[in-house]
């Protein structure tokens, strides 16, 4: 075990300890306001104020400002300085820099940084919405790159390879390639060859890593973005390192990506007055890995194992598919490219679902929130559990026997032939949640300030809509994959899609019309 150095977490508590007397931000003056408002109060206001104190004291202690003796997160020179270039040497980067507004704050900037007014970017087309407010405000536009189809469990995972190298074929002009990997369920590929192609066309590769800011950390961890030789990369320290929520980080290496345009874009996109306690939460966590290593992840790791094999074992009707069963289907890839790529999956990720189809991932979430265990998410197949290096030995019992209390609950209530029919439905449910089109965009879809951004839209029958720009954002869900972005237009496949989805009942978010008979279009200027 190595020492353990937090240099902004060190400065904070040195300045902490010389009892400073504050007369600057923040207003609670280094938690001194619970002292002097708990002189003023009466009885009872006094003890609500203690209780406030006893929860907030010690992290007020360190919660400052911009001083001689902590540093300044947009021109770091003392302790934010130091503690990046550490982070930079533990996340295999060249530069990394300290996000206090989540990946969110990331994707704004790497977009930010790459993209004029007009540019055009290859966009994997299931990511995050802060990827589109980056094309928003750079005022760029985005060539999106259809993803696959997990064969195992139907979830969308990242495009091919060769569907990227088309696109960049197509567009020879594009700026940048922007991934996300890995997905929610921790499916994701190894990004060597997408980093080489991307290079090869001479653009950089950004890549959305928020869920995996644990990669490349341990022997049975995927790699790393960083290590794939991506040149940009985002990851959500706090969702799997003990960062508080929020703190995430941004790791450069190669020179494709113009420093001082990122650091621009980060001072624009990030608060001037950056929280320390989350700095200094990040600083914890790349110091803690760095003194423990492989040793921090070991107890998840063997929860994590002991949990798939109790299942196994278990034989319940509630099992890890989308765990277990997971590769990638080389059958949406006709080149030889994807041979040379490889799957990797997440083993702190337990994706759970109903095999029998009596419960949706909605309801399983629920029914184990009622007996105290809180899962990161659901949809209407999979329950995503996050086995994390603060999970206990009791979480992973009340979870066994939640488990097993709502299995013999269901059961009991269910014959052989009921069952047989609960599977049935359920098949029927995973075949709607496992649908994807891989349509071709016939042209890239403009996030500036388009003509149409300011025209009225109008309602009309779907088939009627073909051929015209959409007004507003269709997604079936499940998977929760845009097919249709306001500005877009509606092609004959596109529409095709829709009705599939529709006559299987699906749920379409962002659309008005949730049977999907009308959509809004734009009202076309004339000869346009």
């Amino acid at each position: 075990m190595k020492p353990i150095h937090a240099p902004i977490y060190e400065a904070l508590k040195n300045h902490a300890g010389s009892r400073p007397r504050s007369f600057h931000v923040p207003g609670h003056q280094n938690g001194q306001v619970w002292e002097e408002l708990g002189a003023a109060a009466n009885t009872s206001t006094g003890n609500i104020i203690e209780a406030f104190r006893q929860t907030y004291d010690a992290i007020m202690g360190i919660d400052v400002t911009e001083l001689s003796s902590t540093d300044d997160l947009h021109h770091p020179e003392a302790a934010i300085q130091e503690a990046q270039i550490l982070a930079a040497q533990s996340f295999h980067a060249e530069k990394t820099f300290f996000l206090i507004g989540g990946s969110t704050s990331g994707n704004l900037a790497m977009l930010l940084a790459v993209c004029d007014p007009g540019d055009l970017v290859i966009v994997q087309r299931n990511v995050h919405k802060s990827v589109i407010n980056g094309l928003k405000l750079a005022g760029a536009s985005a060539v999106f790159v259809s993803p696959q189809r997990d064969a195992g469990s139907g979830l969308a995972v990242i495009p091919s390879l060769s569907g990227i190298e088309e696109a960049l074929q197509r567009h020879p002009q594009a700026k940048a390639v922007f991934l996300s990997n890995p997905n929610y369920y921790g499916m994701g590929e190894l990004l060597n060859r997408y980093a080489e192609t991307a290079h090869q066309y001479g653009v950089p590769l950004l890549v959305d890593e928020a869920h995996g800011a644990h990669y490349g950390q341990h022997r049975e961890f995927p790699r790393s973005a960083m290590q794939a030789g991506a040149d940009a990369a985002v990851q959500s320290t706090h969702k799997t390192l003990p960062a508080l929520t929020m703190g995430a980080m941004l790791h450069i290496q190669g020179n494709r990506i113009n420093l001082d345009r990122l650091k621009q874009a980060l001072a624009i996109v990030q608060s001037s007055s950056p929280s320390f306690p989350i700095m200094a939460s990040l600083d914890i966590s790349r110091a803690m890995m760095a003194s423990l290593q492989e040793e921090l992840f070991q107890p998840a790791l063997a929860h994590a194992r002991s949990f798939r094999a109790w299942l196994k074992a278990a034989r319940m009707f509630l099992q890890e598919a989308a765990f277990t069963d997971v590769t990638v289907n080389s059958k949406h890839d006709g080149s030889e490219k994807i041979k040379l790529t490889s799957p990797q999956r997440d083993p702190l990720r337990i994706v759970l679902h109903d095999s029998t189809g009596t419960l949706t991932g909605k309801q399983l979430q629920q029914l184990l929130e009622e007996k105290g265990c809180w899962a990161e998410m659901s949809d209407n197949v999979y329950v995503v559990l996050l086995i994390g290096i603060g999970t206990g030995d009791e979480h992973m019992e009340r979870l066994r026997d939640s488990i097993t209390f709502i299995h013999q609950a269901i059961v009991s209530e269910m014959d052989d032939s009921a069952l047989n029919m609960k599977r049935s439905a359920k098949e029927e449910v995973e075949s709607r949640h496992a649908v994807w089109a891989a349509t071709e965009l016939e042209e890239p879809v403009s996030f500036g300030g388009g003509w149409y951004r300011n025209q009225p839209s109008v309602r009309l029958p779907l088939r009627d809509a073909i051929g015209r720009r959409v007004a507003e954002m269709v997604v079936p869900y499940p998977p929760g994959i845009p097919l249709l972005y306001a500005g877009e237009r509606l092609t004959i496949a596109m529409a095709d899609e829709i009705e599939r989805l529709a006559s299987g009942r699906a749920n379409f978010q962002g659309a008005v019309d949730s049977g999907m008979g009308t959509i809004a279009v734009y009202e076309e200027k004339p000869g346009g």
